[in-house]
């Protein structure tokens, strides 16, 4: 096992020394287009982090700095890491100036790499987890929630299904997967403190970035919000949904019954009746409130060329509608959210859409429709 984890380190180090030669946006984005995707792009996913000034900050897969510079601006402290050594010296020359960031050329995979317990507030990763085989997630994923202090957070976004970037490549060992991986993977992350006290992560927020959507019609850019927490602490309804009533095989039959991309009672006809209603217009935004795994918002996006934004409580329900996106090119973003808790800028959405929803919805938390008039 030791020697195929070797051959795997020695793989991905070979392929970004290559592909890391002229250190430039470009090269660490894989793409001929990173610049003007940056300008998007980078802003989203910063926008997506939870609160870290005057934390603790390690960021793991640093790069050439893309997103060093900005995290140093509010942590507290960051320590910025990568395993190509010329690498991480441009990040340093690039971002040296911030006297509360550290520079350290290391493996995240290697036992050397020693970060204290419960010493860390927000770990960030940006494609980063792709570059290691399945049994390195797994063990990287065991050290983050021992490094995390309870109540941290834990980001990371990741290349799923399949290659976004458009840069010609001798060879890719890079590891396509699909986003259900990783989220069973975390969830099932467990520790023990020296006191017998467990932990876990909670799922916080799931979704995929909206510029690789905007620009590329492109749905396998993922990203992941996780929490430490106590493992007894009440998650609730998410967990029944997940667990109960839309399990992975309870959802299939769905689909099987109500046909491809539908878990509604009357699938895409009636989808198409109430849609109608709506009377969308081109270039118009579209909040789907409980998307279920996604067919009423490719309808609305592929008939009606507009875009929609779906979000849904159930884990396993945005799960399955990712899978659905890939090789549709519509403009559809998909995020696990509470649409009583979710909020947006003002003036956000032309049109807000919801379907079995509402009734899963306790009758003191329905105030939430009042804030929801404000994002139209």
């Amino acid at each position: 096992m030791e020697a195929i984890q070797g051959q795997e380190r020695e793989i991905q180090k070979c392929y970004w020394i290559e592909n890391s030669a002229d250190l430039s946006v470009e090269a660490m984005m894989l793409d001929s287009k990173a610049s003007d995707l940056d300008k998007e792009e980078r802003p989203e996913v910063l926008s997506l982090l939870p609160p870290y000034e005057g934390k603790t900050v390690l960021e793991l897969g640093a790069g050439i700095g893309r997103f060093t510079g900005e995290l140093a601006q509010k942590a507290g402290q960051l320590l910025a890491l990568d395993f190509i050594e010329s690498v991480i010296k441009k990040n340093e020359s690039i971002n040296g100036h911030h006297k509360n960031v550290k520079f350290m050329c290391a493996d995240v995979t290697s036992p050397d790499l020693k970060i204290s317990d419960e010493s860390v507030d927000l770990i960030f990763s940006n494609w980063l987890l792709m570059y290691l085989s399945d049994k390195e997630v797994q063990d990287l994923a065991q050290r983050m929630v021992k490094w995390l202090k309870v109540g941290g957070f834990l980001f990371f976004r990741e290349s799923c299904f399949h290659q976004s970037g458009d840069s010609k490549r001798k060879y890719n060992p890079t590891h396509y997967r699909e986003p259900r991986f990783y989220t069973k993977l975390f969830k099932e992350c467990h520790m023990l403190d020296g006191s017998g006290n467990s932990f876990e992560l909670a799922l916080v927020g799931c979704k995929c970035i909206g510029a690789y959507v905007r620009n590329k019609k492109n749905q396998n850019q993922i990203c992941w919000t996780w929490q430490k927490v106590s493992s007894q602490d009440d998650r609730g309804f998410q967990q029944f949904l997940d667990n109960v009533q839309y399990k992975s095989s309870g959802i299939l039959r769905y689909e099987r019954v109500f046909g491809p991309g539908f878990v509604s009672t009357g699938g895409i006809d009636t989808t198409k009746e109430f849609v109608q209603k709506l009377e969308l217009k081109p270039g118009q935004k579209v909040l789907d409130v409980g998307c279920g795994i996604g067919g009423g918002d490719f309808y609305m996006a592929e008939n009606f060329n507009v875009e929609v934004v779906g979000i849904d409580l159930s884990i396993n329900m945005v799960s399955f509608a990712l899978e659905r996106a890939i090789g549709l090119k519509c403009s559809v973003e998909f995020e696990v959210a509470d649409c009583t808790k979710k909020t947006y800028p003002d003036n956000t959405f032309d049109v807000i859409y919801s379907r079995d929803t509402i009734l899963h919805i306790q009758v003191r938390q329905l105030y939430f429709c009042r804030f929801m008039f404000k994002h139209l």
